[in-house]
């Protein structure tokens, strides 16, 4: 028998479009039938994923309940520093899922001198510099790039930094740190939108070329109005607790310093401010109080050293600053000593702070005659109320011998 062959006289183009077409055709048809079997499916709790992984689309019908538990059963590989969208550990409810598989790839990036590799699943350059803990500013420029250096980079993209050029901008009176791509002050000036009026004047021509670090002001002559941001100081809230000794301080709540807006009203000369005067502020961001728990446990000074150092401590929790300390030892130390039990056989005055007579002090305590944190406290509050001020006291004793 002889088999006869002859050459298919059908262009082989021909063939092939019929042959794709035929391949699309089962795909549609497959791909309803699959749909169909997964519509059919999802009363029993299963969901229709959809894989979009580099390029490659895949459909999976499971029952799991989060796609890494799919992923696994269906034997998708997923690295530690890929990146899955929706994420691995989130349930599954709804009946169909589009998911998106990035996969991590090896990047250099190349800020100036440092090179830092990472493996990043991220497309973007901002995202692959913020995943490498580069902090980038708003005017610095990123190109990606193939990897140039096959042998000690290996495959993979390179993201290089160019960097702006960082500067001091004081702009109507206003300091800030900026950057700029621009080769000239006049560059700068222009991406920034800056636009100068016929007042206004430069510190440096325009022609100057940026330098890292330098200062350009802008000014106007004449007066003008400018508006600064200030920090509005925060109260402080004393709790004294009996039961912790002297200088014993808990910050329970810190303080947070608020924030105003002030404008002010301003004169320039030749780039100098000649006066200033506030004409509006507005807080906008309110003070938190501090509040603190300060130990108000008295001890028992045994002695004038003892009374003085509990007479520094009282003084300062009394509200007076430590420059006062010299003025109030001075002063009592002259009048008794610091000792609780010196008397004026004369005069009659009593104790620390010479109370005149000595049962004054008793409206602070009925231990008066013998107690030095009684003394103290009546003493403060005495040269607080007449001389507002230790020192107001220890220079009225020194003028008439007395206080």
């Amino acid at each position: 028998m002889r088999i006869l062959s002859r050459k298919s006289t059908i262009p082989y183009s021909i063939i092939a479009t019929v042959f794709c077409a035929f391949v699309m055709t089962l795909g549609v048809i497959l791909a309803n039938r699959a749909h169909a079997a997964s519509v059919a499916d999802i009363a029993t709790g299963e969901h229709l994923i959809t894989l979009h992984d580099g390029g490659r689309d895949r459909g999976i019908l499971s029952s799991a309940t989060t796609l890494r538990q799919a992923f696994k059963e269906a034997g998708i590989q997923i690295d530690p520093d890929d990146m899955v969208e929706p994420s691995l550990d989130e349930t599954l409810i709804a009946s169909h899922y589009d998911v998106n598989v990035y996969r991590a790839r090896p990047v250099t990036v190349v800020d100036g001198a440092l090179r830092t590799k990472i493996l990043s699943p991220y497309q973007t350059p901002e995202q692959i510099v913020d995943h490498a803990a580069i902090q980038l500013q708003d005017e610095d420029i990123t190109i990606v790039s193939a990897n140039t250096d096959m042998v000690s980079q290996g495959a993979g993209l390179q993201v290089t930094i160019d960097r702006a050029t960082p500067f001091t901008f004081v702009l109507y009176g206003k300091r800030v740190t900026a950057y700029t791509q621009g080769l000239t002050v006049g560059e700068m000036l222009t991406q920034k939108g800056v636009k100068l009026a016929q007042n206004d004047m430069l510190s440096t021509p325009k022609s100057t070329p940026v330098t890292a670090g330098m200062t350009v002001e802008l000014w106007r002559e004449g007066k003008q109005t400018i508006t600064e941001e200030a920090d509005v100081a925060f109260e402080t809230e004393k709790i004294q607790d009996a039961d912790r000794d002297l200088g014993y301080k808990d910050i329970k709540t810190p303080g947070v310093a608020g924030k105003r807006t002030v404008s002010y009203e301003i004169e320039m000369k030749n780039g100098v401010e000649i006066s200033r005067k506030e004409i509006q502020s507005v807080t906008t961001k309110e003070p938190v109080k501090q509040v603190e728990v300060v130990g108000a446990k008295l001890p028992t000074p045994m002695n004038p050293t003892e009374a003085q150092t509990l007479g520094r401590q009282m003084m300062l929790d009394y509200g007076f600053g430590e420059d006062q300390w010299p003025c109030l030892y001075n002063l009592w130390m002259r009048e008794s000593g610091w000792k609780t039990t010196a008397g004026n056989q004369s005069s009659g005055a009593y104790g620390i702070p010479q109370a005149l007579p000595a049962s004054k002090m008793a409206s602070v305590g009925p231990d008066y005659l013998t107690n030095a944190a009684t003394q103290i406290t009546w003493g403060l509050g005495y040269v607080k109320g007449r001389y507002n001020t230790p020192c107001g006291a220890w220079s009225s004793f020194q003028a008439k011998g007395w206080y």
